[in-house]
């Protein structure tokens, strides 16, 4: 996956999350941010690296969001491992 693909993914997955009222206020009580920041900031990687990580946080939350967004599961991970970077990858 390509770094443009993994950010357009982290995207779609914020949209998601923020439909997701549990998701969502868990995120936005653990981040410390509110719904304006979060927009505000939503084209930074840093911000997209939040957004995968939060919602790899629940494996429920990862199999809900991937079938909304219409994609397999692995592709969220995928995602998240290409915006985290080298330091992301995890080859065992």
């Amino acid at each position: 996956m390509d770094e443009n693909s993994a950010q357009i993914l982290a995207i779609r997955a914020l949209g998601w999350m923020a439909s997701e009222d549990p998701v969502w206020q868990a995120f936005l009580g653990i981040s410390g941010a509110d719904a304006a920041q979060v927009r505000a900031e939503a084209q930074r990687v840093e911000m997209q690296r939040a957004v995968l990580a939060h919602v790899m946080r629940e494996d429920d939350w990862v199999r809900a969001c991937a079938s909304a967004l219409g994609v397999a599961p692995e592709e969220l991970v995928a995602a998240a491992a290409r915006l985290e970077g080298p330091a992301g990858m995890n080859w065992t």
